[in-house]
Parts: structure tokens; sequence; C-alpha cells
């Protein structure tokens, strides 16, 4: 009987075959011709999966996303909205081996999206994709403000998740640089010094 292939597995395994070897030699060797021998199958093969480098890459930029995604739809809130707050953002930033690994991936795709327009409007999605989920976090947080002080708080949500994004983008981009100097520990911190701009209340409430 022929060998039966499920296509989306090998999909995979060919993305995190480029993931290699991004991270061992650089974007820049990201050959169809150089992830097909990474990933053990034959150049035809390959090809029968990704037509172009440019499908190959922006596929294996979507993975990253879809992972981060993956994880947050299956934390299980606790109800804290000061720790549920801390647990969301944590999934999104270099606090172990794999999200480490992540970032660098996702940094070096990054850069190439100024020349690559299949990646440059994944990248678009991708952010706005992110905003949407730190909107729907303040968003959160001004209820939970709103229902404690019986009062406005005074947040501007739209402001406010703008200026988490930022946070994040820029811890990710500290963490990959120098992670000697932004280490785990050093971004929990941060993380936790800028929550307590955003919830006063439940800081007070421990």
């Amino acid at each position: 009987m022929p060998k039966i292939v499920d296509h989306d597995v090998r999909r995979k395994e060919l993305g995190e075959a480029a993931w290699r070897i991004i991270r061992r030699e650089g974007l820049d060797a990201v050959t169809v011709r150089n992830v097909a021998k990474e990933a053990g199958v034959s150049l035809g093969s390959l090809r029968h999966y990704f037509t172009s480098q440019s499908d190959l890459l922006a596929f294996s930029m979507r993975m990253i996303s879809d992972r981060v995604k993956e994880r947050i739809a299956n934390i299980k809130l606790s109800g804290d909205i000061r720790a549920d707050c801390e647990t969301l953002i944590e999934e999104l930033l270099p606090m172990d081996a794999d999200r480490r690994n992540e970032s660098e991936i996702w940094l070096a795709f990054t850069g190439r999206r100024l020349v690559d327009p299949k990646l440059a409007e994944l990248n678009a999605q991708v952010y706005d994709e992110l905003y949407s989920l730190f909107l729907k976090l303040v968003r959160a947080i001004v209820r939970y403000r709103e229902a404690v002080a019986g009062a406005p708080c005074g947040l501007d949500a739209e402001l406010e998740a703008r200026r988490l994004n930022a946070l994040v983008d820029g811890l990710v981009v500290h963490a990959v640089s120098r992670p000697d100097v932004m280490t785990p520990g050093m971004i929990r911190s941060i993380v936790r010094r800028h929550l307590d701009g955003l919830l006063p209340e439940a800081e007070e409430g421990e």
C-alpha cells in the first residue's frame, strides 16, 4: 500500500525546518532547496506544498502566530484579573526557551517584510490581531475598575492598548538583543510595574 501522507503535518514539518535554518544560519539561508534538505524530503516534494520561497516563509511566519494563539486559547483563566493579565501577556514574551526561539524567528521575519509583500501583509495582519487582544484586555481592566469604583476610571482604552502593545514589542526586542540583561525575571518585573498603573485597585486589594 502507498504511504499515506498527512499534508498538514508535512507542511508543519517544513515550516519547522525553516525555523531551524533561521536560528542556525539566518533568514537568507532559508531557500527551498535548503529547507528540503533540512526536512529530509526531495525538492519536488517540497514544491508540492510551496511553490515559492515567499509562500514557504509566509507559512512559517503564520505558524509562529498560530502557536501563540493556540496557547492563549488554552489558558484557563482564574478570575483574578491581575493574575490573568500577567499570564496572558507573558505568553507573548520570551519567558522560556521555546518562546525565546519564537521571538528570535519572528523578529527575523519582521525584518524581511520590507522586501517581501506577502510577509508585510501577514505582519500587518498579526499586528492588528495583537492590538485587538490588548484592547480586549484593557477593556476588561476598565470594566473591572469601574465596577470597583462605581464610577468611570478615566482610562483611554485604545491609547492604553497601544501603549501595552508597544511595551510588549519592546520587551521582545530587548530580550532577544540582550538576554543577559532582559531576563525573564526582569521582564516579569516590568510587566508587573506597568500593570500597577492600570490596576491600582487590584494592587491595593492584595
